[in-house]
């Protein structure tokens, strides 16, 4: 799954830490889904988008091998 949490996230500004204290994850967590490393619970996924007031799918992409 591709993802554009680190583009939403420095367009206003936030860093790891600050996004991951928001949404109750660690760090390492932010990191992991940002490099593609980790695929986020649906819980999480929403969480973000909420965060970011964008949609699910401007943030979160399914890839043809997903």
């Amino acid at each position: 799954m591709k993802n554009l949490v680190k583009e939403e996230r420095q367009k206003i500004n936030m860093t790891q830490q600050e996004l991951a204290d928001k949404i109750g994850v660690s760090r390492q967590s932010i990191f992991a889904i940002e490099t593609g490393k980790y695929v986020p619970s649906a819980i999480l996924v929403l969480k973000i988008a909420q965060l970011f007031k964008r949609k699910v799918e401007d943030i979160f992409m399914l890839e043809m091998e997903d």
